[in-house]
């Protein structure tokens, strides 16, 4: 007998149901950074997410894609780990891949990403994914996502990685 999948509210209108791609570059997956923890905690989520990045064919056995455009009508939110000046064409591919959600991490958001957003029809939200894991103590005071996200809500791991 399958487990039903629970879905958890993140921010807005981004439930655990949707499906992710975190849209960084192969530096920011392999040396562990943002878009990497990123990518992981969804996956603990249970989350169906996809790792987007040029230049990169594996992350820890999950297949990774090259661009948006190849995830057409697989996708609702994009998550973008890159500064603004790398993301030229990121609103016109997310819109044509099907996104419908665009959810910037800090310092990714300009306000010409937001005119885009607009015209395209794509909502846009601003936060850090981090926010929503549930870090345990004592550990969990020196870790500054946990102060940002001190009254955001939590979402539950499912599962567990070693």
């Amino acid at each position: 007998m399958a487990r039903e999948k629970e879905i958890f509210q993140m921010v807005d209108d981004i439930i655990t149901a949707d499906r992710f791609a975190v849209l960084a570059n192969a530096e920011k997956f392999k040396r562990h950074r943002h878009a990497w923890k990123v990518w992981r905690l969804l996956k603990q989520f249970d989350c169906t997410v996809y790792p987007v990045a040029p230049k990169l064919d594996r992350l820890e056995g999950s297949k990774v894609y090259s661009d948006l455009l190849v995830l057409k009508d697989k996708i609702d939110v994009v998550i973008p780990c890159l500064f603004p000046e790398m993301l030229a064409a990121m609103v016109r591919d997310a819109a044509e891949a099907g996104a419908k959600k665009i959810w910037f991490q800090n310092q990714t958001w300009t306000e010409g990403f937001h005119e885009q957003c607009e015209s395209a029809g794509i909502m846009e939200v601003k936060g850090c994914v981090l926010v929503h894991k549930i870090y345990k103590p004592p550990l969990s005071y020196l870790n500054p996502c946990y102060w940002h996200g001190l009254r955001s809500a939590k979402v539950s791991v499912r599962k567990k990685f070693f």
